[in-house]
C-alpha cells in the first residue's frame, strides 16, 4: 500500500491542491493527515472540506484545537493568535466541532501518526533534536510513526536494543534531514513530513511524504505552488502581512 502523509496545511488551499494532485500522480492509494488543517492562511473551510471528503485519518494539531474551541491564546504569538481568532469566525459551528473531535493519535495500517510528541501529545511539544525524539520513542506504539508541528522535515531513528552491554549503538537515536528512508527491521522511525502550507526550513515549497509499506520506503517530496495566490488571499482577508511574507522565504 502506498500512502501520502501530509501535515500542517494551515488553510493553504493552493498548496494542498498541489500536493494532492502530485500524490495521485505518485499512485498513492490512501492519504493520512498529521493535523493543523487550519490556521495562518485564508482557506480554512475549504481545506477542512478536502480532508473530510477524502475521509482520510487525521489527528488534531494545536491550531485545530485552538480554532475548534474558544480558549486562551496566551501561548500563541501575535500573528498566530490573530489568525486563530479570524479562522474561528470563518468556520461553521459544525466545522469547529469536527476540529474539536479529532483524536490526538491515530493508527493507520502498520504505522501511527501524532501531531507533536508521543510522550505528551496534548502538550504540543516540539521534536527538534535527538534528545526530544528519544522521549517519544519509548511511547511510540509502532516501528514507523509520522508527525508534524515544527514545519521542518526531519527524521529520527532509534537503533535496536541489545542484550550485549558492550553494544554502544544499541538504543541510540540519530536524526537529520532526509530525502529517502529505507525502513529496516528492528529500528524505530519518527518522521516529520514537513508542512504543506507553511514550510519553515528555508525552502518555500510545499512538503509531504509518501510511504510505500510493501517496499518499506519513505520519500520526501517538495513542490512549487502558487504562493502569490495564497498571499493575495491572506492580504484580502486582512490577516497579518507577516503571514504572507513568510511564505515566499519558507520561514
Amino acid at each position: 500500500m502506498k500512502y501520502a502523509i501530509i501535515s500542517d496545511i494551515h488553510g493553504n488551499l493552493e498548496a494542498l491542491e498541489t500536493v494532492l494532485a502530485h500524490a495521485r500522480e505518485q499512485k498513492c492509494e490512501k492519504f493520512v493527515c498529521g493535523g493543523d488543517v487550519v490556521g495562518y492562511n485564508a482557506n480554512p473551510s475549504e481545506c477542512i472540506r478536502n480532508i473530510r471528503e477524502m475521509a482520510m485519518p487525521c489527528v488534531k494539531g494545536n491550531h485545530d484545537e485552538y480554532i475548534g474551541v474558544d480558549c486562551d491564546l496566551s501561548a500563541f504569538n501575535q500573528y498566530a493568535a490573530e489568525a486563530v481568532v479570524w479562522a474561528r469566525k470563518q468556520l461553521s459551528e459544525e466545522e469547529r466541532k469536527w476540529l474539536s473531535a479529532l483524536r490526538y493519535i491515530r493508527l493507520a495500517d502498520n504505522f501511527s501518526i501524532v501531531h507533536s510528541t508521543w510522550d505528551s501529545p496534548k502538550n504540543w511539544g516540539y521534536v527538534q533534536t535527538e534528545f526530544d525524539a528519544h522521549s517519544s520513542f519509548f511511547y511510540q506504539p509502532t516501528s514507523v510513526s509520522f508527525h508534524g508541528h515544527t514545519h521542518v522535515p526531519l527524521a529520527f531513528v532509534m537503533s535496536p536494543k541489545s542484550s550485549n552491554p558492550e553494544d554502544a549503538a544499541a538504543g541510540k537515536v540519530s536524526g537529520g534531514f532526509y530525502d529517502t528512508i529505507t525502513v529496516e527491521k528492528g529500528k524505530k522511525y519518527f518522521v516529520n513530513v514537513g508542512s504543506v502550507g507553511q514550510p519553515r526550513d528555508g525552502d518555500p515549497r510545499a512538503a509531504y511524504a509518501t510511504y510505500d509499506t510493501a517496499a518499506g520506503l519513505i520519500k520526501l517530496h517538495r513542490l512549487d505552488y502558487d504562493i502569490a495566490a495564497t498571499q493575495a488571499k491572506i492580504r484580502a482577508a486582512g490577516l497579518p502581512e507577516r503571514l504572507a511574507e513568510r511564505l515566499e522565504v519558507g520561514k
